[in-house]
């Protein structure tokens, strides 16, 4: 019986050993896709990513027992490879639009949990930090389900250097907060963005409030605050009214439960994918001018139709530059970065003057 238990504890030993090269190596390059999450403002947490490889890694094992141990132990291992990417990326930037509080610092949070989120006064200088260095990457949005595009942000996509690596849905949900102590049966006014106060008209009409408009809904909580007046209430997010300590009289008053605000991640580099080239909720932005010529604008749209894309949406913008001269916005799915795309771009080009493939990416929900 010694001699077995020697014999297995060296076989340990050396299993151990083997394991501590290969967790080496595996956390190595760990670094090097957290630095590659970085340049491309990708997030460390990859739900999907995560279920194909223990799906795939458990097909390793015969045993049927045993696999359920792997399962739990690969599982545990990409935990610790998510630790230790989150401690590596914890110095990254994250630029944002507007102040602590409103819906981009929010949405920024959610798709980083880790880094420094850095306030900007507008959308371009946010643009512009990343451009520059001073940040990785910025969280600006592209479109509102109830007030549609964000033609700014669109317009810079256009003509700037930065792509589109992610696009993440958040739910605008407006409440009524106030100081505490407050009660809705006491209050005169609010006060809020004007989108925000669109969007809760009626229940503002219905209780009888004054409106006074503010540069934002983040804004407007803060002067709530300051203010200290119980007769005063502010509409904004839950989470806004936690950081400014302010209480929730009544949830959700905006009248569109389906209201939601798209962000899109703004970076350097563009991502190039050529795996899951079938997945069918990969998506790519095009953005387009058309040649001055009959059909142009059709030929493109067909272009795209007969390499297999479909298109979710096509809207026009003015060229600043070029009066009553117009491109093309362009969203699609599938993905790009295959033969299929090329050929598509290559066929594009010779209808297109401008032509920019400004992102690949899959949409996902923030909770």
């Amino acid at each position: 019986m010694s001699n077995s238990l020697d014999d297995a504890r060296k076989i340990i030993n050396a299993a151990d050993r083997e394991m501590a090269e290969l967790f080496v190596r595996r956390m190595q390059a760990a670094a090097e896709i957290a630095e590659y999450k970085k340049i491309h403002g990708l997030p460390v947490t990859d739900p999907e990513r995560e279920r194909e490889v223990v799906a795939k890694n458990s097909g390793y094992i015969a045993d049927s027992v045993l696999r359920e141990y792997y399962v739990t132990f690969i599982n545990d291992v990409m935990s610790v490879s998510r630790a230790y990417q989150t401690r590596l990326l914890n110095g990254m930037k994250i630029a944002y639009s507007g102040t602590e509080g409103a819906f981009a610092h929010i949405a920024a949070g959610k798709i980083f949990s880790y880094g420094k989120r850095v306030a900007y006064g507008n959308f371009r200088d946010a643009y512009d930090s990343v451009v520059s260095g001073e940040c990785d990457c910025a969280v600006l949005p592209i479109e509102n389900s109830y007030a549609g595009e964000v033609g700014q942000v669109t317009d810079m996509l256009f003509s700037g250097t930065l792509y589109i690596n992610g696009v993440y849905d958040l739910p605008v949900e407006h409440d009524l907060v106030s100081v505490s102590g407050a009660a809705k049966t006491g209050i005169k006014t609010v006060v809020s963005h004007p989108q925000a106060l669109s969007q809760c008209a009626n229940y503002i009409r219905e209780n009888g409030f004054a409106q006074v408009q503010y540069e934002n809904t983040a804004m407007a909580a803060e002067y709530i605050l300051k203010k200290n007046d119980p007769t005063c209430a502010a509409i904004c997010s839950k989470e806004c009214a936690e950081i400014f300590g302010l209480s929730v009289l009544e949830r959700h008053i905006n009248e569109s439960r389906s209201n939601t605000t798209r962000f899109g991640v703004f970076t350097r580099a563009k991502c190039r994918i050529t795996d899951n080239a079938d997945d069918p909720n990969r998506r790519f932005i095009l953005l387009f001018t058309v040649r001055n010529q009959a059909g142009a604008l059709a030929e493109a749209i067909n272009i795209i139709g007969r390499h297999g894309y479909n298109m979710t949406a096509l809207r026009s913008r003015p060229m600043k530059e070029l009066m009553w001269n117009y491109y093309f916005y362009a969203e699609c799915e599938g993905v790009p970065d295959v033969e299929s795309g090329d050929a598509m771009l290559d066929e594009l080009s010779c209808v297109c003057d401008r032509l920019k493939l400004a992102g690949t990416y899959k949409p996902a929900v923030l909770g």
